[in-house]
């Protein structure tokens, strides 16, 4: 199989630099700067305990991609890019022998490596066989074609499975144990639960936090923020009926990945929201991070005025270019608690 990864940033450059390292065979689909030093100069991706410097094939679009039957689609792209890039890969052709016979829509598997969950769904609309990923990969972007891995010796855990999970069948599984070899290979753990939207629900939870460490610019400060939307999540979900993976299930998996120091890592690395502020994108996934719980929460007519408040912050923060520690704890705290004083840090 050629792993085509669809957003090469930090998760999917690191992804597919470890594929390749690996034996397996990537293309990577960038832009920017980014897409012209991997180009000119290949991906370098740091790690705890090494260095690596590769040559995949890189592209900026389908219109440069000729894609195969055996190919596997990886969009990595954040959440609220999605769609823009599924509709412009879906009706790319597909070759065999020489021949058109399908389009990526019709014919090739998308795997979902992105953060929320609302991915899959977005999908459906363009590709019929998709594969939800909960993607576990401390990883950034540190400069325009050089990704720094912070876990070793297990570099990330993606649980994947079929969606929507009533649909898999042995087919499915044949793939999933192929993807899981593959992938293993490169370090790169890939448990197959029957359904993985209830690690990636949990995963939503934590990832709630991303916002506040944006906001201030540190992932210490504002936990009574952090705590606040994630207490007002666990009962938007509770009305809502949904469920997560066991705790034991999550310290298993998590007991596998070991953060450590990677030797010329930027001294300031934060999440993706961090990330996006910190590039100055102009635009945050956070409307599907703490906008998913608002979204919840309005189907049910209720309200998640925590989240909401923080996704409208960062919505702010983005559009100004404003980068990560602009608020103090205490201006965060009154904005989105109501509080007055210095959060706690």
């Amino acid at each position: 199989m050629r792993y085509v990864v669809i957003g090469a940033g930090a998760i999917g450059a690191g992804v597919g630099g470890l594929l390749d390292d690996s034996g397996s065979e990537v293309l990577l689909v960038a832009r920017g700067d980014h897409l012209t030093v991997m180009r000119e100069h290949g991906l370098t991706v740091r790690m705890p305990d090494g260095v690596i410097t590769r040559r995949p094939d890189v592209a900026a679009s389908p219109e440069e991609v000729e894609l195969r039957t055996d190919d596997v689609l990886v969009l990595a792209t954040k959440t609220h890019q999605a769609a823009a890039a599924l509709a412009t890969w879906a009706d790319a052709p597909v070759h065999d022998g020489g021949h058109v016979v399908g389009t990526a829509g019709e014919r090739l598997p998308l795997l979902t490596a992105l953060n929320g969950v609302a991915s899959e769904e977005i999908a459906l609309r363009w590709f019929a066989r998709v594969y939800g990923v909960c993607v576990w990969m401390p990883a950034v972007l540190a400069q325009p074609g050089e990704i720094i891995v912070r876990c070793a010796p297990v570099r990330a855990i993606l649980h994947a499975a079929r969606y929507p999970a009533a649909l898999a069948d042995d087919d499915d599984a044949a793939f999933l144990r192929q993807l899981a070899e593959d992938w293993g290979r490169a370090g790169i753990q890939v448990p197959t639960p029957d359904d993985v939207m209830p690690w990636k629900y949990r995963k939503l939870v934590g990832n709630l936090g991303n916002a506040v460490q944006a906001l201030l610019g540190d992932g210490s400060l504002g936990q009574d923020i952090t705590e606040a939307a994630r207490a007002e999540a666990a009962a938007i979900y509770e009305a809502a009926g949904i469920t997560m993976n066991s705790d034991e299930s999550e310290r298993h998996s998590r007991d596998q990945l070991t953060a450590a120091p990677v030797a010329g890592a930027p001294e300031r690395m934060g999440g993706s929201t961090w990330q996006s502020l910190d590039r100055g994108s102009g635009s945050a996934e956070t409307d599907y991070l703490n906008g998913e719980i608002v979204a919840i929460a309005h189907r049910l007519g209720r309200t998640a005025p925590v989240n909401a408040g923080l996704a409208a912050l960062v919505r702010h923060a983005a559009a100004q270019r404003t980068k990560p520690g602009a608020m103090t704890p205490g201006e965060l705290a009154q904005r989105v608690l109501g509080q007055r004083g210095e959060s706690v840090g």
